[in-house]
């Protein structure tokens, strides 16, 4: 399942690969910033002179970061360091205004207030852990080197919040569109019917949107139902009652 989320709307896509050339068909000819994970395919996929989306950035999640440092910190308490900046990072998030259900001059006033907190404040935390991980040393094929590896090499995209207010601290929106999707999973297992799971990933995108734009499922798909039966070609899409 691959799946694609904004504050206002998630897609839910089932394919049968896990590849770089996946992510570039998910991605499509998208223009702008993508928030994801470490994973590779990603990178693939929007690397100068790959056949795909070339104009996305990437930006990367702090919330990862955050994993790998925590499972490290088992065998090397050193860690603590750095999560407790990461957490300062999160602390500054939580007193800075979404700016995504703001129109108008409220929400550019708000782009501009977190952009200005984030120089300010954040910018000399993320120095700090820059300048933490830098003097770390490690054994090669530990968790502490794997965590600082995974750091280092993500550093470009785990920065751009910096000078992107748009860009959240961490991918938890979509993880948490994609929970359903794996409760889900433990009551149709074995069901073997891969258009069921494109099913699936249609209704779960469309009950997902419903509940992000305020509009309760059920009434959403009453709603369609019945369109559907009046007209069986109409596409009703979730509606915000904002």
């Amino acid at each position: 399942m691959w799946t694609v989320a904004s504050p206002h709307a998630v897609y839910h896509r089932m394919f049968p690969s896990r590849s770089g050339a996946t992510a570039k068909t998910v991605l499509g000819d998208y223009e702008g910033v993508v928030l994801v994970d470490g994973y590779a395919a990603y990178q693939t996929a929007t690397k100068s002179g790959a056949d795909g989306p070339a104009s996305a950035q990437l930006a990367f999640c702090w919330a990862h970061v955050r994993r790998k440092f925590l499972e490290a910190q088992k065998t090397k308490p050193v860690c603590q360091e750095v999560l407790l900046l990461i957490g300062e990072l999160y602390a500054i998030e939580a007193d800075l205004p979404s700016p995504h259900a703001l129109t108008g001059e409220a929400r550019t006033a708000a782009l501009a207030h977190r952009l200005a907190v984030r120089q300010e404040k954040s910018a000399p935390v993320v120095a700090s852990i820059r300048a933490w991980a830098l003097a770390q040393r490690s054994l090669p094929g530990s968790a502490f080197r794997k965590a600082l590896e995974y750091m280092h090499k993500l550093w470009p995209g785990l920065t751009l919040f910096l000078s992107n207010p748009l860009v959240p601290l961490d991918n938890n929106h979509v993880e948490r569109q994609m929970r359903d999707v794996v409760l889900g999973r433990k009551n149709h297992y074995g069901s073997k019917s891969e258009r069921g799971t494109q099913v699936a990933a249609l209704f779960y995108s469309l009950i997902e949107t419903a509940k992000l734009r305020g509009e309760d499922p059920g009434d959403y798909l009453l709603r369609a139902a019945l369109a559907a039966i009046d007209n069986p070609s109409t596409v009703t899409l979730p509606k915000s009652h904002d």
